[in-house]
């Protein structure tokens, strides 16, 4: 149990059986009454975002989270695997908990596995990633107005859009939050 004063960006909350972040927070001391404290919460699970406003003071539970560092093994139907270096635990993730950040994942890449009383919530993945170039059409010289783009398929099957200079083979930085192209890696 924590008090609305101990709140702080990144906390998980455990409100009526559902785990919710806190994204955003603020006291409030209004002139005339008693304070009281205006958070953003983001459910763990879902990813539905709430505004909840508390008494200050007011006693909340906290959830238990273990943000653990694991490095991504490999998929087993449906499941990915993910491996933690300091025990060597491996556990297997559902495909939902990975969510889109699966189209990023490459074998032996670090992530965080955030885990709740065994269960694992999500799976951050580093915020750029290298990844090469699978395929992609050649630009072509006087197509565009302006700096063009062109679809390519990554290394991993995701397809993100590049600048025309692009070719297949090429090692790009990737944006894993929106799959946006970064630049070239040499």
């Amino acid at each position: 149990m924590a008090t609305t004063n101990d709140l702080k960006n990144g906390i998980v909350l455990n409100l009526d059986g559902q785990l919710w972040t806190v994204t955003d927070f603020q006291h409030v001391k209004p002139g005339k009454g008693g304070a009281f404290v205006r958070t953003t919460l983001k459910n763990v699970l879902s990813g539905k975002v709430v505004d909840k406003t508390f008494n200050a003071g007011t006693k909340v539970e906290t959830a238990n989270v273990d943000k653990r560092s694991m490095t991504y093994l490999y998929k087993d139907g449906t499941d990915f695997v993910f491996m933690d270096g300091d025990t060597y635990d491996q556990i297997h993730v559902s495909s939902e908990v990975v969510g889109g950040g699966a189209d990023y994942l490459l074998e032996n890449t670090e992530v965080i596995v955030a885990v709740h009383d065994g269960t694992p919530l999500y799976v951050e993945l580093p915020v750029t990633l290298e990844l090469v170039v699978e395929h992609t059409d050649p630009g072509l010289q006087g197509d565009r107005s302006t700096g063009g783009t062109k679809p390519a398929t990554l290394e991993t099957g995701a397809q993100i859009q590049v600048p025309l200079f692009i070719t297949t083979g090429e090692k790009l930085k990737v944006d894993t939050r929106d799959g946006r192209y970064l630049g070239r890696v040499n």
